[in-house]
């Protein structure tokens, strides 16, 4: 049984499972710091147990079990009975008890209000379960700052299912959350060794990065990158940031940004577009930008182990097996070749650009990505 439950135990850290996710950082410290005020009153509230308790043994000669209970009646001005005779001078002890009590009672009351209304001890209650919440999230993006594009993008990730944490600064973030439906939120300055851990940054995918100001972005890509090499990650994080001209791009790209998005190059691009070929502009609005539509288009790289490398594009007749067409190909020098003919050859570090129908796309991406011939093709 012992050999069972290591070989389990083995399995399950091989699959990266465990049993309860658990932050990479607590704030215990902090959550006692806020409840360090309470102290005072539940000292209070037992040092008057105490001495209502030896004052009814004292006076009385009440049992300890009997002046506990007496005291705690007393105290809580429950008055249910009383468990036996008490004297003249009991009864004084009782007044001055209950005078005592209901001070002791009003104080206390007043010092934990006054610690609920400053709200910090409330907020660190809910940073805490939602860090516990956050730590059972895989291959998650991070967006940093709150902006018109956050807004964009967060409806875009829900709509596809696709998990994200927002961060910044800004204390007004939980009311924006629950206005614009973050279902994970962090205060805090995104390029800060606490803020990774809040956001369980181990376990992301990657990190978009939205601020106006560049030099947020380039802090942020700096940290992920010098961060990526401390907890030695294998797969680079994926890291997106937005610019406002061409060298800006070309800085960010060069720092470690893997995708950097002009918002006025795009807007150009597509005002463009529409100007010069409105109907394909608006067969694209129908069939590619949408989210359920029946016809996609993704670039697929081809690995160094797939039977595809180094044999014509109709020696694969992968249309014949998928139903998707190969529109266009990027060599490993990112020359790119549209509607690239039949004997067109695939070669190292080649991408393919596929369209078709999600299914399509899917399977030929496991095609591609398949060490051996399919066997629909190998009587062909």
């Amino acid at each position: 049984k012992f050999e069972e439950l290591s070989l389990f135990k083995k399995i399950l850290k091989f699959l990266n499972w465990s049993s309860s996710a658990k932050p990479q950082i607590n704030l215990n410290t902090e959550l006692y710091e806020q409840l360090r005020p309470f102290r005072l009153p539940l000292i209070l509230v037992v040092l008057m147990m105490m001495i209502g308790a030896m004052g009814y043994v004292t006076i009385d000669g009440f049992s300890l079990i009997d002046a506990i209970y007496q005291a705690g009646m007393t105290f809580t001005t429950v008055g249910f009975t009383e468990v036996a005779p008490i004297s003249p001078a009991g009864r004084i002890f009782t007044i001055t008890f209950i005078l005592l009590g209901f001070a002791v009672f009003t104080f206390s009351t007043g010092l934990m209000l006054e610690v609920l209304k400053k709200g910090a001890l409330v907020a660190i209650i809910k940073e805490r379960r939602m860090l516990y919440k956050i730590a059972r999230l895989k291959n998650h993006f991070v967006i940093c700052y709150h902006n018109q594009y956050t807004m964009e993008l967060s409806r875009e990730f829900r709509e596809n299912h696709i998990p994200f944490i927002v961060i910044d600064p800004r204390e007004d973030l939980p009311e924006i959350a629950e206005k614009y439906k973050y279902p994970y939120y962090i205060v805090s300055q995104p390029h800060t060794q606490t803020a990774l851990l809040k956001t369980h940054f181990s376990s992301a995918k990657g990190m978009i990065t939205l601020s106006p100001n560049i030099a947020d972005n380039i802090a942020l890509i700096a940290t992920v990158r010098l961060y990526e090499k401390e907890i030695g990650r294998k797969k680079p994080y994926f890291i997106m940031t937005n610019s406002d001209n061409q060298d800006d791009t070309e800085r960010l790209k060069k720092l470690g940004a893997n995708s950097v998005v002009s918002p006025s190059k795009l807007v150009a691009q597509r005002l463009s577009a529409m100007s010069v070929r409105p109907d394909m502009e608006n067969l694209l609005e129908q069939f590619l930008y949408k989210q359920d539509s029946p016809i996609d288009i993704e670039e697929i790289s081809v690995p160094d182990y797939s039977w595809v490398r180094f044999k014509r594009l109709k020696e694969t007749n992968l249309r014949n097996i998928t139903n998707a067409d190969v529109v266009g190909i990027k060599d490993v020098n990112n020359k790119f070749i549209p509607m690239p003919k039949g004997d067109t050859l695939i070669g190292t570090g080649t991408k393919l650009l596929v369209i078709g129908t999600g299914e399509s796309i899917r399977l030929t991406k496991r095609v591609i990505k398949s060490r051996h011939k399919p066997e629909e093709l190998k009587y062909v």
